[in-house]
């Protein structure tokens, strides 16, 4: 029992650390799922969305701090408390967006490991019972790793690394990339279907019985008379392209995607919405791109909202135009408002937050 114990004890413990440490890599991508969660046809929440950031991340530097505490054995009763009640919520929130289909992916691990809403409630179903394990049998194999001065100390460098990591990210953008958009991604090419075999899922009747069936050929299975089964349902999933929604388009829906596509030195200032851009940003891009378009560079801007762009460009006196995209493809490119993207013939150089021009 106690080497169970300790078994479970450090699963549970480096899976908080992990998921915790993924999502504050990556605040705002937390931020905004759960701005999907607080939505009006979801849990309507508004009220919250403002306060979605913080309260990412004090969720992630919470998860990250227990999973902590829990492999030190410091005040285990509260820890395991405090692990209950987050495994509880969480259980919550990915059964609500399975049963309703609200929610399609839960952001648990970020972008760097997709769950479906059921594969997160079963996740957490399995975490909980994890900690249930530890609260009501393994409290008594929870010992202390060194002194409670130490522990305390261990905890609040945790708290204050973690603080340090986060205030990174959000104004240097993520350390470690794992969306579509990454450096050295092709746009272009991304965008394509990719190339696998298509799954078929087929429900029919063979020798009298109902059977589901997947295969990658469509073929209808024989009974035992060498005739074909009887289908009842048939249902195909093609892969799906890494990248999708990704556009260029003036006010008037006209596409400019090849053209910029084929440049082999084009920037790109991404703001996804105007209204929540940090304006004061503008002067250090219009000194940037001024001087990228002197060496050779085509400059244009993306946004979701064309028609508060024009106020941009005059008030800062922009030498370039604003083209329409998908806000929700803009804030994946890149976790900055504003932020610029460097190509060369649709393939990403580089990306910086606006901190950093």
């Amino acid at each position: 029992m106690k080497y169970l114990i300790h078994l479970l004890r450090f699963f549970l413990g480096v899976t908080f650390i992990i998921s915790g440490m993924i999502k504050l890599n990556d605040p705002m991508g937390f931020a905004f799922k759960l701005e999907d969660y607080f939505a009006p046809n979801v849990l309507n929440l508004t009220f919250l969305e403002p306060y979605a950031l913080a309260l990412a991340i004090l969720v992630c530097i919470a998860e990250i701090v227990l999973g902590v505490t829990l492999l030190l054995g410091y005040k285990k009763k509260l820890t395991l408390w405090l692990l209950l009640a987050m495994l509880v919520f969480f259980g919550f929130l990915t059964f609500y967006s399975a049963y309703y289909n609200k929610v399609t992916d839960c952001g648990c691990f970020g972008d760097a490991i997709k769950f479906t809403p059921w594969q997160s409630f079963t996740k957490d179903m399995v975490l909980l019972a994890v900690a249930l394990v530890l609260f009501f049998w393994g409290q008594a194999y929870i010992k202390p790793l060194a002194k409670e001065r130490t522990l305390l100390c261990l905890t609040i460098l945790s708290v204050v690394g973690c603080g340090i990591f986060v205030y990174y990210v959000y104004n240097y953008l993520p350390v470690v990339d794992f969306r579509p958009y990454k450096i050295g991604a092709n746009i272009p090419q991304g965008l394509l279907q990719p190339s696998g075999k298509i799954t078929y899922h087929m429900t029919v009747v063979l020798d009298g019985k109902e059977t589901n069936i997947t295969n990658n050929t469509g073929q209808i299975p024989k009974n035992s008379n060498g005739e074909y089964a009887e289908v009842i349902k048939m249902t195909s999933e093609t892969p799906k392209p890494l990248m999708h929604d990704f556009y260029i388009e003036d006010k008037d829906r006209n596409s400019y995607f090849d053209e910029f596509m084929d440049k082999e030195k084009l920037i790109l200032v991404v703001a996804y919405r105007i209204d929540r851009t940090d304006e004061a940003a503008f002067s250090k891009i219009k000194e940037l791109t001024d001087k990228a378009m002197k060496e050779g560079y085509t400059v244009i801007g993306l946004t979701s909202q064309l028609d508060l762009a024009q106020n941009i460009i005059k008030k800062y006196e922009l030498n370039f135009d604003f083209y329409f995209n998908d806000g929700t493809t803009l804030k994946t490119m890149i976790r900055a408002n504003p932020g610029v993207v460097w190509l060369n013939k649709g393939t990403i150089v580089d990306k910086k937050h606006y901190n950093s021009l």
